[in-house]
């Protein structure tokens, strides 16, 4: 498979450097969104197009390579916000469209990707879509009504666990340990309670609940974490960042 992107910034090389990797694609080739030239030789080449484009900048890209798109090719697009309809008005219809909202962990092909799914959507598309981003993580298939509130949550939510992260290291720092062993505890820390998580079947209200002994410092740390507001700071940034 012949795989273009059109957009090397962060979430474009993120995809790019994962499926160079792929055993899914035979080439992967990539461009600015400003190279036009470029852009149309991609499309003409390419079996999948990525756009992973500013969504301000969809339309006029979709529109550029629009000539060179075919009936068999899928163009994937990654941009938050931009509709499935409005992308196929953009490229002419002349391609299988898919919405996706993938996340940064593609870097080290640990994403969290959501696929649009709607009355209109071409099944094979979908299938080579998750096909492919099945190889740089994780993938789920939602209505396209919840792509908001998806690019709020995982889409976004690299940003919030890199936050919490940054201040769990400035908290052990003040507490006296390094910060390459800091870095270590805190990051090796989230990603086993993320796996213990997706291990089991329990809440994860549940899982603190283990983890919290009677009259413990896990009960005193939780308790400073509710006096501060944590929990419903973290809810209102997800609401806030999906537009609601």
């Amino acid at each position: 498979m012949h795989i273009g992107i059109i957009g090397r910034g962060t979430l474009g090389g993120a995809i790019a450097h994962a499926l160079d990797a792929s055993a899914h694609a035979a080439t992967v080739i990539s461009t600015t969104r400003a190279n036009a030239r470029e852009n149309r030789a991609l499309a003409q080449a390419s079996d999948v197009v990525l756009l992973c484009v500013k969504p301000h900048d969809v339309p006029s890209v979709l529109r550029e390579i629009a000539p060179e798109l075919r009936a068999e090719q899928v163009v994937i697009s990654t941009a938050a916000g931009v509709r499935l309809d409005d992308l196929r008005a953009w490229s002419g219809e002349r391609a299988r469209m898919v919405r996706t909202m993938p996340n940064t962990p593609a870097r080290v092909r640990r994403a969290m990707t959501v696929i649009a799914s709607s009355s209109h959507c071409d099944p094979g598309a979908l299938a080579v879509t998750r096909e492919l981003f099945d190889t740089i993580g994780e993938t789920a298939v939602l209505d396209e009504r919840l792509m908001d509130a998806v690019t709020a949550v995982s889409g976004c939510g690299p940003a919030y666990a890199f936050t919490f992260i940054e201040a769990m290291i400035d908290a052990s720092i003040a507490l006296g340990i390094p910060y390459d062993q800091a870095r270590l505890l805190v990051a090796q820390t989230l990603l086993g309670s993320a796996h213990l998580l997706l291990a089991s079947d329990a809440h994860p209200g549940a899982l603190r609940h283990e983890v919290a002994t009677p009259g413990g410092r896990t009960i005193r740390g939780l308790l400073a974490l509710e006096e501060h507001g944590v929990r419903g700071a973290i809810a209102r940034a997800v609401i806030a960042a999906s537009g609601a």
